[in-house]
């Protein structure tokens, strides 16, 4: 009889994912035949995923199961056509099983892309994860006025963290943070992720540099996800896809409901089709006016839902 193993995927690279079983060695798999025969609308196997394989003679695996995700961290791959139509997009799962997610911006060197951190919340609240924001190279910002304006988000409820590699400041914290935790660290070039990683474990920054690097042109270059395990328990995801997220299945009227401070106003509207730009009755927009929404974060509401009304225009 074969032998049948259970473990965690931590990398999936080009149809082959290694698979870490507890008291064995790592072993490398690929999927079964028959799990493949069937179109499915999200990844088959994702880094993080617990899947069921069987032992073959020469010491690979053969991936035979995957059980059922706690949790995504997700995007949409979009079709290779010249006009991108949402409905042939496939879920690419970057990470599986995950527990927190951490968005790292920098005071500046880049300077911080507060669109962008809107997007990436978005896409949090949709795949329900836990978002922690860490606003690096606070040694940078002697006036406060970057920190300023990432109070926006911890007045809506988002773990702010600041840190600096500098001064160090944070990083114990962050640290913590971590511990015993699957986390993904997402963030741009230059804002400083490897620095702090480095800070938490020596050479880890490293090895996650390499996996976000590994990116090029074209359908078939290799791309991969990769779970670093922590000395102190847990571990660090990182995959180059992370630096472009879009959001995957998502009609424009849903988007409201991942705007944790618009959420909670919709059912006040007084149209329940309401889009929150120009209706009478609208909840939203008096709270705007009022100050209980930031005008960037309703500007960046308005930017994303017209955005995908234009994807789901170009579907029909």
């Amino acid at each position: 009889m074969t032998e049948k193993l259970e473990g965690r995927v931590i990398k999936a690279i080009s149809g082959f994912y290694t698979v870490e079983i507890e008291g064995r060695e790592p072993i490398v798999a690929q999927i079964a035949g028959r799990l493949k025969q069937e179109w499915h609308s999200s990844t088959l196997v994702a880094a993080g995923d617990w899947v069921t394989i069987s032992l073959n003679p020469d010491g690979t695996g053969t991936v035979e199961a995957v059980a059922e995700r706690t949790s995504v961290l997700s995007r949409s791959r979009p079709t290779a056509a010249p006009t991108r139509k949402m409905a042939a997009d496939q879920e690419q799962v970057l990470v599986a099983n995950l527990d927190q997610v951490i968005f790292v911006f920098a005071v500046k060197n880049p300077t911080s892309n507060l669109r962008k951190l809107d997007r990436f919340l978005v896409v949090a609240e949709m795949n329900e994860l836990p978002a922690v924001i860490c606003l690096n190279k606070i040694d940078l910002d002697k006036k406060g006025k970057v920190q300023a304006q990432f109070q926006r988000y911890a007045d809506i409820g988002y773990p702010v963290l600041h840190t600096s590699t500098q001064t160090g400041e944070g990083v114990a914290e962050l640290k913590e943070l971590l511990h015993g935790k699957i986390s993904v660290l997402a963030g741009s070039s230059g804002v400083g992720k490897s620095s702090l990683l480095n800070e938490i474990q020596p050479g880890l920054g490293l090895k996650v540099s390499h996996v976000s690097g590994a990116t090029g042109k074209g359908m078939h270059t290799t791309r991969f996800a990769e779970l670093f395990p922590l000395d102190d328990g847990g571990y660090v995801a990182d995959t180059p896809g992370i630096r472009g997220l879009a959001l995957f299945d998502l009609e424009p009227y849903e988007l409201d409901a991942y705007f944790r401070e618009i959420a909670p106003l919709v059912s006040d509207c007084q149209f329940s089709d309401c889009s929150h730009r120009h209706e009478p009755g609208c909840a939203v927009l008096a709270a705007v006016k009022d100050g209980r929404i930031h005008p960037a974060r309703y500007d960046s509401y308005l930017r994303l839902r017209e955005e995908h009304e234009t994807l789901d225009e170009e579907n029909y």
